[in-house]
Order: structure tokens, then sequence, then C-alpha cells
């Protein structure tokens, strides 16, 4: 007789990140049961990162291998993992109820939103069409596709410069387009960049379309924020870093989110629903980056339990 499949857990963690993972840690080394829900595999965003400098323990380590260390971390105390994507929360007295699009619900007194967020989109002519065919939002993911060619990147943040030197290391050239007159990334990244000879940084410069020939990019139309001269480039690639959206559309209809969709949480990680705490960069916090979601990830771990035994 096959074994039947476990469904009803003590925590029930919606996203595998660094916070995910160690809210999962935390919770299990407690002797509680713990589910971790992710949508793809474990690691979040790390798996997307090339090189992190900034991780205490940790001169530089590359993003899949802290991941892959974090994950082990979490598992080792019982918590378990699976594939699916969320589709709804619902709260059914004290329990909660998650339901994913693998067909499967599970149950839990206590869930800790984990999703992160996705990077923003320019919403320009041409993104969607030439998604995949030139226009990327990854270069660790995409940036071997455009080794000894032209590619642009879009935005002046620490995500902006840190992938353009990254794709410097692939690419024949490297074009910064910053919609300010300033970059916004950190001056020890901006410094990195600088030693590259094949980046160059074009200010007050926005994307108003993508172009290319039904095939793949062939170039992208500009804008001068100031003069308000139109331009165009020809490029192969065009990697887009202009913010990021979080990713809560299940927890839509719980009153937990503010008006541009973050998770509203006091300094304990709770929110407003009793049980449900939200951790890392889908809360709304000043600071986005590994070391502050695995902080965020050990205070819901905590206080999780606490809640757990009424206290």
């Amino acid at each position: 007789m096959a074994e039947e499949k476990q469904t009803k857990f003590d925590v029930i963690v919606i996203g595998a990140g660094p916070g995910g993972m160690t809210a999962a840690l935390y919770a299990s080394r407690a002797n509680l049961s713990v589910l971790m829900l992710d949508r793809g595999i474990y690691g979040g965003n790390l798996n997307n990162t090339a090189t992190i400098e900034n991780y205490t323990g940790f001169k530089s380590v590359k993003g899949p291998e802290l991941a892959e260390k974090m994950y082990q971390g979490a598992v080792q105390f019982g918590a378990q993992y699976a594939y699916g994507t969320v589709q709804q929360l619902m709260v059914d007295g004290e329990w909660k109820k998650v339901a994913t699009d693998m067909g499967e619900t599970y149950q839990a007194k206590v869930v800790v939103i984990a999703t992160g967020s996705s990077q923003r989109h320019l919403g320009v002519d041409g993104e969607e069409e030439y998604g995949g065919r030139g226009v990327s939002y990854c270069a660790v993911c995409d940036g071997a596709f455009f080794k000894d060619q032209h590619v642009v990147v879009v935005g002046g943040g620490d995500s902006a410069v840190e992938e353009g030197t990254y794709l410097a290391g692939l690419a024949s050239k490297v074009s910064i387009l910053v919609r300010k007159d300033h970059l916004r990334a950190q001056p020890v990244l901006q410094e990195q960049a600088k030693q590259h000879q094949n980046i160059e940084f074009i200010f007050n410069t926005s994307v108003t379309k993508i172009n290319g020939d039904d095939k793949k990019v062939q170039s992208v139309d500009t804008v001068n924020n100031q003069t308000h001269e139109k331009g165009q480039m020809q490029t192969d690639g065009v990697f887009i870093y202009v913010g990021s959206v979080p990713m809560t559309k299940p927890f839509a209809g719980l009153g937990i989110l503010d008006n541009q969709g973050w998770v509203k949480t006091d300094s304990l990680m709770r929110t407003s629903v009793p049980g449900i705490f939200a951790i890392g960069d889908v809360r709304e916090t000043p600071l986005r980056q590994v070391a502050t979601a695995v902080g965020d990830g050990a205070i819901a771990g905590q206080q999780l339990y606490h809640y757990l035994q009424g206290k």
C-alpha cells in the first residue's frame, strides 16, 4: 500500500530563497514539521548571481554554491521541499490552506511568505516580443549567448552595474544606459565596473523601443531625458535592471499588502493576520540583500515557534 502523502504541517514556507531556507532551518530545528514550497530550484535569485562579495563568512562565493550550502543546512533537521507555484493562500480558522498549480492543497498553522520579487519590465514596444531572443533580465543565465557581441544594460543601480561588469567578461562591449545623470550603485561596484575598458556609461538616456528582425534583437531606440534628442543604438542584446516588483498576487485578498504590493510586517516579521509571517525581498523593507533576508528568516523562525507555543 502506497504511503499517504503528507499535506499537514506545523509550518509552510512559501519560497526557498535565503530567507525561506533560514526560516525552515530555525523552525525544523525547533522540532516543528516544515514544508518549503517553491516554483523552481531552491536558492531563488542566488542562482542568477555570479559572485557574492558582501555576505559574512565568505570573501567571495558563487550564488549557486551558496544556495546549495543553505539548502543542505535547511533540510538537515527534517524540513521537506516540494515544487509548486502557489495559487492562493486561504485562512480557515487556525489553519492556513495553500493551494498550488500542481493540484495540491497543503495546510499549516503557520505560513511564512518568502516569495521574493522579480525584475520590473520597461514596458516598451519589443520587450515582450524579444524576450528570450535578445531581451534578458539575468546576465548569469544568458550572458554566454552574447560572447564577443555588443550588449546594452538598462539601469543605474547595484544590479545593473554588477551585471554589466559580469557581462564585460563575455561581451565585446557593454553600454550601460542610465536614466538619470548619476549612478545609484554602491561606489565599490562603480569602481569595479570602471576598471573594464569595454564598459561605457551613457547618462540621461532611456530606452523607448526594442527593435529586431522578428528573430532577434538588432537595436534600441533611445531618448535623451534632458535634450529630448532621439537616437538609435545597434546592439545584440538588452539586459534590463530597473527595479523589482513583489511576487504577492496569491496574497492580495488577505489585507496584508501595501498599495504597491509589498507585504507589510512589524519588526518581528508578523503580518496583520495571526500566524502569517513575511520575510526577505517580498517585505516592505529599506534593503533587499542576502544578509537581510537571512536575518528576517531567523527572526521569523523564532517568532513562529513562540506563536505556536501560545506565547
